[in-house]
């Protein structure tokens, strides 16, 4: 049967394989609420403009709010022999009005129907994720400041560095997620511009007011180049880009999460609620919603690349192959909203261990920089030079088994005969984290501080 959509230019219906290949209704879907505002406001120009009648105008608006309701009830079929979304609830207004439902396409392509669509669900997709990094922020904030003074490890290369505050680990995550917000804020204000009213790649010879319509669905402005407007994604690749970064920053939390929790480290806590056994050994609790968190950012960066791979050799303006944009993107925002719950959820539950966190601080010279610190402060002299009896230091204390504060200050005054006993004040954990005060430093009171900054500029 021939799809009276494609008019009469076409005799046969599509064959089965390209029916599967072309229908997208089963995923776009999605786009309904969007598509029926893009209608609401495209209806409302051309009433305006007297291109529509007020008559005809007000049995399409009556029409679209029976189709909202209709889907918003679980009553609307979506038809795949109607392809998409579009089609479909056009198909169903003709069914509910009649005649007047074949004007509501005037003046549009749904070229820039679709790309208007996308724009308003990217947008109020990075709405709803920039709400959740939001709740993520505010409990990481929240743990950060009940742990302001619980010392633990730092590390580079994965080794005992210098000693830090949990807090202040855990406030290096707010501000990645800090900027990640600012990333999609800023993927947000370059997408808002409105499609609609560029047609299929021309814009159109009705006297239609863009700007109208660019105001009713809540965008900055029209797109200024038809062509454009049709047949770039950049908002979606922007979405993506920022999504993957975003991905990014969760997986590394996620990567901390699995060794904190594992029996080596034992910082960290999970309830039954984020742990999992194992089917054979008893013993275990896995660490699976972070594994899982971790696991699932190469989704995130796969749809980045697809999206590009897709894009980067179409010629001006719409190929059918950015009908592959919207799956992607579906199923990335569906990815980020579960594992921003998982994370906030975790950071929520976890347990942290003090006196673990204290011991490890405690091993591997993780002062050795405080002692080169006090040599160069208390003594005068020059870095490099205390760094090597520092050296020195950490070698007789490795010769010892000992940590450097329990090693005998004639042992050290074989390194240096200037130390005295005062050097002691600065070799535990938490002396050495608590002399850190410079400006982002980890001494504790600097992140109470942080933490107090932190919440006014993430969370109000």
């Amino acid at each position: 049967m021939t799809s009276k959509i494609w008019g009469g230019r076409f005799s046969a219906g599509p064959s089965a394989i390209m029916e599967e290949i072309n229908v997208s209704v089963g995923f776009d879907q999605r786009l309904a609420k969007q598509d029926l505002n893009g209608s609401r406001a495209h209806c409302t120009m051309l009433v305006a403009q007297g291109i529509v009648t007020k008559e005809d105008g007000d049995a399409i608006q009556e029409g679209l709010t029976r189709i909202e309701k209709e889907i918003a009830g679980g009553n609307f079929l979506f038809k795949r022999a109607l392809e998409d979304v579009h089609m479909n609830i056009e198909g169903r207004l003709a069914d509910l009005i009649g005649a007047p439902a074949g004007r509501l396409h005037t003046a549009r392509s749904r070229n820039d129907q679709v790309a208007t669509d996308f724009r308003m669900w990217v947008r109020a997709a990075i709405e709803t994720l920039n709400e959740e990094i939001r709740k993520l922020q505010s409990v990481l904030i929240d743990k950060a400041e009940e742990h302001a003074a619980t010392i633990m490890p730092g590390f580079t290369h994965l080794q005992a560095a210098q000693p830090v505050s949990f807090g202040h680990h855990l406030m290096a995550y707010v501000e990645m997620f800090g900027r990640d917000r600012s990333r999609l804020k800023d993927a947000r204000a370059r997408l808002n511009e409105c499609p609609l009213g560029a047609g299929a790649l021309a814009g159109t010879s009705f006297p239609i007011d863009r700007h109208l319509t660019a105001e009713k669905l809540n965008f900055d402005r029209p797109m200024a180049n038809s062509m454009d407007a049709v047949s770039d994604r950049d908002f979606a690749l922007d979405f993506l880009a920022a999504a993957a970064i975003l991905s990014t920053h969760m997986s590394r939390l996620a990567e901390e999460m699995v060794n904190w929790s594992s029996a080596q480290f034992g910082f960290i806590r999970f309830s039954d609620a984020f742990s999992t056994g194992s089917s054979m050994m008893p013993q275990k609790r896995n660490p699976d919603a972070a594994e899982l968190v971790r696991g699932k950012t190469g989704r995130v960066y796969g749809a980045l690349t697809a999206l590009l791979t897709v894009m980067k050799g179409l010629p001006l303006t719409y190929s059918k192959d950015m009908q592959e944009d919207k799956e992607i993107v579906f199923a990335t925002f569906d990815t980020l909203e579960l594992c921003l719950a998982a994370t906030s959820g975790m950071v929520v539950d976890m347990k942290p261990n003090p006196e673990r966190m204290l011991e490890s601080a405690a091993a591997g010279f993780t002062t050795a920089t405080d002692l080169a610190d006090w040599l160069t402060q208390a003594l005068n002299i020059p870095f490099r030079e205390a760094h090597h009896i520092t050296g020195k230091v950490v070698k007789l204390a490795e010769g010892k088994n000992c940590l450097l504060s329990d090693l005998p200050l004639e042992d050290m005054q074989q390194a240096e005969p200037r130390i005295t006993k005062e050097v002691f004040n600065v070799l535990t954990p938490a002396a050495s984290a608590a002399s850190r005060t410079s400006f982002g430093g980890t001494a504790p009171d600097n992140v109470r501080a942080q933490v107090k900054a932190a919440r006014e500029r993430f969370l109000k």
